[in-house]
């Protein structure tokens, strides 16, 4: 019988590679071009596969998590996903890219429906583990663009794909050897922990499907676009590819930190008011963000992470809440192709709009994209203590 602590941890760590992977190209990219003869629009759609892979692979790989094992699943998720970064270390052409960050994206499909489903049925408190495990992904979000900065400026990016990966390999081989399959179905997960009233479910996936489609779409071009983001507007503090890493890294830090509380506050007050006051922070940020320069861009990145970040754990807790353990798996896999397959399309929004109007006219389009967030948290129903669920027939 695996330790629960033991899964925990390897699966937190899988969430971190996981991040990790998809962001080496958005921070190596700055420094690829010349090696394709290709400027920065027109390397961005080499990714757009991958992203799409992320999202289309999760009802797949869902589904085998649930028909099948979870942690073989897992076992195939890290030699696939170390391997696949290896191999884009080794391309030549801009096909051979555009291929192994499809390969990359594939395999990192997997940890988002598997991954999070083991996470919440080996938890004992349910919103503390989904925000601890929130904050390891966004660890590899800061330190995707942190370490890429300093690697690519180096060493070369290609190194930038190829350490990782290889350091991804020995971990699945530590964790193939350390966690064993097992049907896991403790007392506290085989129900939904949360309930609403019957006539107000569609209420709950309504604000769900709005909520993902707005705010995947949005974290996918914060993530994406922030790299190159501060390269044009940081100028003044500095030009150092190294130094943008850190100061990206730093923004992404205080979304760690949220994700950690609001995963916390979760366990102890209403998802519905967590939601919406975090809902609110985007659009006027982005839009801020639109004229903004330097030190005052920094800030209002920091604010803009805070919430995006949060809302992603959020979005989590509302899936654990309302499915039972044994279709946990195929509920996030929906939750993660609807929520990737959507941000696979910011990729190319980005490219294009950035060609037309530059990161002026990008943000504002993003702002104008979350204010959907805001309607889907207030749409979201409060949810019905034990007490009167009690008075209520079984359903």
């Amino acid at each position: 019988m695996n330790r629960p602590q033991t899964v925990i941890t390897y699966i937190n760590v899988a969430h971190f590679i996981d991040h990790y992977a998809m962001l080496i190209f958005a921070a190596a990219v700055i420094l690829m071009g010349p090696a394709f003869n290709l400027g920065y629009a027109e390397m961005l759609p080499y990714a757009t596969p991958g992203f799409i892979a992320f999202g289309a692979g999760s009802l797949a790989t869902g589904w085998l998590g649930d028909r099948w094992s979870r942690r073989h699943m897992m076992v195939i998720f890290f030699i696939g996903i170390g391997l696949s970064m290896v191999s884009v270390g080794f391309v030549q052409t801009p096909l051979q890219l555009g291929v192994a960050l499809f390969a990359v994206g594939l395999f990192a499909s997997i940890y988002h429906p598997v991954g999070t489903a083991m996470i919440v049925s080996y938890a004992e408190q349910l919103g503390r583990e989904v925000g601890i495990n929130g904050v390891w992904g966004n660890l590899g979000v800061a330190l995707s663009a942190l370490v890429t900065g300093i690697l690519a400026q180096y060493l070369g990016w290609r190194w930038a794909f190829v350490l990782p990966g290889v350091l991804t390999v020995a971990i699945g081989i530590a964790f193939m050897r350390a966690v064993h399959h097992e049907v896991r179905t403790g007392h506290k997960t085989e129900q939904p922990t949360a309930r609403v009233a019957k006539n107000d479910m569609w209420r709950v996936f309504a604000s769900l499907l709005i909520a993902v489609v707005a705010s995947s779409t949005t974290f996918n071009a914060v993530t994406v676009a922030l790299p190159k983001l501060f390269a044009e507007r940081l100028t003044e503090l500095t030009t150092s590819p190294a130094l943008l890493g850190v100061m990206t890294a730093g923004v992404y830090m205080f979304g760690a930190l949220t994700q950690f509380n609001v995963g916390k506050m979760l366990d102890k007050h209403s998802l519905k008011h967590i939601f919406l006051v975090l809902a609110l922070l985007p659009a006027p940020l982005l839009y801020g963000a639109a004229v903004l320069d330097n030190v005052p861009l920094l800030l209002a990145s920091i604010g803009l992470v805070m919430g995006m970040f949060g809302i992603v754990t959020v979005n989590d807790a509302m899936v654990g809440k309302y499915t039972a353990d044994e279709w946990r798996a195929r509920a996030y896999a929906v939750r993660y192709f609807i929520g990737f397959t959507a941000a696979a399309a910011a990729v190319g929004m980005i490219a294009w709009l950035h060609e037309l109007g530059g990161f002026a006219l990008t943000l504002k389009v993003f702002a104008a994209l979350c204010v959907l967030i805001v309607v889907s948290a207030l749409m979201f129903p409060a949810d019905r203590r034990a007490a009167s669920l009690a008075a209520q027939p079984a359903e």
